[in-house]
């Protein structure tokens, strides 16, 4: 193997790396995208259910109280 093809090979086998790379920070962007994605959707249930109970008057303990004593 000459000298050329050797460097042909190491290019080859770098660009194989930096295309995994690439590849890997991509699936490590998703999953961050999806995390950020369920972390946005607790914080807009959150916030509907806090427009309920603002519109109801109710308040976010009112389901811990204890009706055994009425």
């Amino acid at each position: 193997m000459g000298i050329g093809d050797k460097a042909k090979n190491k290019a080859e086998e770098l660009a194989g790396k930096a295309k995994a790379g690439v590849g890997e920070g991509r699936t490590q962007e998703a999953k961050a995208d999806v995390k950020q994605a369920g972390e946005n959707v607790k914080d807009t249930g959150d916030d509907v259910a806090d427009a309920l109970r603002s519109a109801s008057g109710a308040t976010k303990f009112d389901n811990d109280r204890d009706d055994t004593l009425r």
